[in-house]
């Protein structure tokens, strides 16, 4: 009889920082009716990964899954897999980290399940050929990747039935090819279906290993999966299936496979993911060609080329979104920082708050949501943060600033660090002499968290699916009445609100703070967050010159740093160009959390210069509800408007807990225009609009005769919406 094996291996994660009901919907939908499944099926015998934000929410929420999952190890159904505690990209961080982070899982594998796990659940399958060595160091004796890296070092899918052995300066790894055609099946086609596919699977003589390393949640949780594998019982009949097919097909976890059998041979691997998410990682205008290209091909039948056809590279991610880059960068230098302190409890603590700002879900973008979702952004914000504030907790003097130029952002171009007790702020004097962060301490919060309106590769799908009118609208729950059958990968769009289209406007500069536009006069915020009230500077994206130096204080010491940039550039009148200085200083103080910022514009040319000149500066503010105070009033940041001389405004985030005041004293009070940053993102739901954050421009009508120079002062001051702003517990 022709045998065969599947082995399974399912993975469990929620991101840290995402919101307690969708735990506790994925454990209702997903976690617990699994386990139950398996309680009722010992011929099911799979490998479960959870991650490390499920098993601390399961100890608070429902230790009792823990506990029957225990229960599954010990009657031999179940193999647990560790890997990185808070499911890192692991070739993205240090390899000190990586190996904390693995053992840190390995030792609650320990304690939780009682085993000893061999196997390593790899983050988003991201594989790079240096990682046999820091993962064989820290105990992993094997790791799934999908079958897209085998096919693209060029073996065939008839080669993919078994495991294969790589290493790295000698230290091997064991790796399986988990194939895309299980991951497209389960549990999406029906249970006959799959099991005659398997049995054609089968070969008399030659023992075959199948193996299927995927995501739990699409067992449950994902859209129509819920209604398709429990109420309808696609699980019940398929563990039912796998049982009685005993006698030609084993079902084993990988890791006994591995254990129990030879190795097909030696592999070396590319850089690669699954198929999707090097789709994902191309620049916008490639990511919507290829999928196209790919579908054209198997319509000529050419399917025999796609092999050969490869994405983008994971860590393209980090040049196609800036924002990226900057957390990435950020959890670089605060790793440097917290490894750098003592061993013992204060170090074990920042480590654990780094740890958790690894968290993979907000460096990268598709169909999950992944950098858009800004309560995941804020809290890997919020951890490194934490993490850095614990590192300088040592220091001598209670309150400090210090300010270096260092190359933030690896772009071979210096940026300005200022660090002081109380915030820490970047500015970048190539890209318009911005502030790229600004990081309350004590509240754990990155002001500037926003993200940049970009072209994404699926916009066009969406364009073209309104333009030919076939779009699915439904509101929550309606998806739940699908028969199941419409897979994340091949589902038709699907919008979550009418209209959408208005809202795919993108941005030609990056959105950081204290940007300076010279603007055509007339315009409003409506027409400038639709992109169309013209630019008559060169100044919004371009580089200043900066001097830094300190501030006030007493001979030899800094209570102050003050950076001062510096643009000589042009205003377009009419069809000669005014060359205009931009002046502005940024004074941040030792011990308080304020900023001032000081501007002045001088008119070198011979001509009068009419614009409005408006001075950027965007919020991530946690939602649409956070509101603009200005005088008696209060306006939601969720909607465009201008406010009218706004010599004094505060903007309000109950979330934050945090009050930005600002006052600007200028010859004559600005305007406020208020504008909501919103993008078009994609998800397994469909397309929504999703808030980024919130846009406050202040706006005054500039002219300035030949010589002539104008001054403003612009002071922010920040402060506590509580008694005592709520702090990331540092763990001690």
């Amino acid at each position: 009889m022709p045998r065969l094996a599947l082995a399974l291996a399912l993975h469990n994660h929620q991101p840290v920082g995402n919101f307690p009901s969708v735990f506790e919907q994925a454990y209702r939908e997903a976690y617990e009716p699994m386990v139950a499944a398996l309680e009722r099926h010992p011929g099911a015998r799979v490998a479960l990964h959870y991650t490390g934000p499920l098993l601390d929410w399961f100890r608070e929420a429902h230790p009792d899954l823990l506990s029957r999952v225990r229960a599954l190890v010990a009657r031999g159904q179940l193999e647990i897999m560790t890997g990185g505690y808070y499911e890192p990209i692991l070739p993205a961080i240090p390899d000190r980290d990586k190996h904390g982070q693995i053992l840190k899982m390995t030792q609650a594998v320990r304690d939780l399940f009682g085993y000893e796990p061999t196997g390593l659940w790899l983050a988003e399958r991201v594989w790079e050929p240096h990682l046999p060595k820091p993962l064989a160091a820290a105990g992993a004796t094997y790791t799934v990747v999908d079958d897209t890296h085998f096919l693209h070092a060029g073996l065939a899918e008839a080669d993919l039935t078994g495991h294969f052995v790589t290493e790295e300066d000698g230290a091997t790894l064991a790796i399986l090819p988990s194939a895309k055609a299980l991951r497209y099946h389960i549990p999406w086609s029906t249970v006959d279906h799959v099991m005659e596919w398997l049995r054609t699977q089968a070969r008399d003589g030659d023992e075959r290993v199948l193996v299927m390393g995927d995501d739990g949640e699409k067992f449950g949780l994902w859209p129509g999966t819920h209604r398709l594998c429990w109420e309808r019982g696609w699980i019940e009949a398929f563990f039912t299936a796998l049982e009685a097919a005993s006698d030609w097909l084993l079902v084993m976890p990988p890791g006994e496979w591995v254990k129990t059998r030879s190795p097909r041979g030696r592999i070396y691997l590319p850089t690669a993911s699954y198929d999707e998410m090097t789709e994902w990682a191309l620049p916008a205008p490639a990511a919507a060609r290829l999928p196209a290209f790919k579908h054209e091909l198997e319509t000529q039948g050419r399917a025999d080329v796609l092999p050969f056809l490869r994405g983008g590279f994971w860590r393209h991610f980090m040049v196609k979104y800036p924002e990226i880059n900057t957390l990435h960068k950020t959890m670089l230098r605060a790793s440097r920082r917290v490894w750098r302190m003592r061993p013992g409890p204060r170090r074990d603590a920042a480590l654990d708050h780094l740890w958790q700002a690894q968290c993979n879900c907000p460096y990268w973008h598709g169909v999950f949501g992944g950098i858009y979702l800004g309560h995941i952004r804020s809290a890997n914000y919020e951890h490194l943060i934490a993490a850095e504030r614990i590192a300088d907790a040592g220091r001598r003097r209670r309150q400090w600033v210090e300010a270096r130029t260092e190359d933030l952002d690896a772009d071979g171009r210096p940026e300005m660090l200022v660090r002081s007790d109380a915030q820490v702020l970047s500015i970048d004097p190539a890209d318009g002499g911005s502030v790229v962060t600004w990081d309350v301490r004590e509240a754990g919060v990155n002001l500037v968290n926003v993200m940049t309106r970009r072209a994404e590769g699926y916009h066009e799908a969406l364009r073209q699916a309104i333009a030919r009118g076939d779009a699915a609208l439904y509101r929550p729950g309606e998806v739940e009445e699908s028969d199941g059958t419409e897979t994340i990968h091949t589902a038709h769009v699907r919008v979550k609100e009418w209209g959408l289209e208005r809202y795919l406007t993108t941005d030609w500069y990056r959105r950081s703070s204290f940007l300076d536009h010279f603007l055509a006069s007339g315009g409003g915020p409506e027409a400038f967050a639709r992109g169309e009230v013209g630019e008559l500077g060169d100044f919004v994206n371009q580089a200043y010159d900066v001097v830094l130096g300190p501030g006030e204080g007493a001979p030899g010491s800094t209570r102050s740093v003050v950076v001062g940039l510096v643009r000589d550039g042009y205003v377009w009148i009419g069809d000669a160009h005014a060359p205009i200085r931009v002046e502005k200083t940024l004074a941040i103080p030792a011990g308080r959390e304020t900023l001032e910022v000081t501007y002045r514009v001088s008119n070198r040319s011979g001509l009068t210069v009419a614009a409005d000149l408006a001075v950027e500066t965007n919020w991530g503010t946690t939602g649409p509800d956070a509101t603009v105070v200005a005088g008696a009033d209060s306006y939601r940041v969720g909607g465009a408007r201008r406010i009218p001389d706004a010599s004094a405004f505060t903007l309000r985030d109950e979330t934050w807990r945090l009050a930005v005041s600002a006052t600007v004293e200028s010859p004559q009070p600005p305007d406020l225009w208020v504008m909501p940053i919103e993008v078009v993102s994609a998800s397994e739901a469909g397309f929504e609009r999703t808030f980024q954050g919130v846009s406050l421009l202040t706006v005054w009508p500039l002219r300035l005769v030949p010589g002539a120079a104008w001054e403003a002062r612009l002071t922010y001051e920040i402060r506590s919406l509580a008694t005592r702003i709520a702090a990331p517990s540092d763990g001690l």
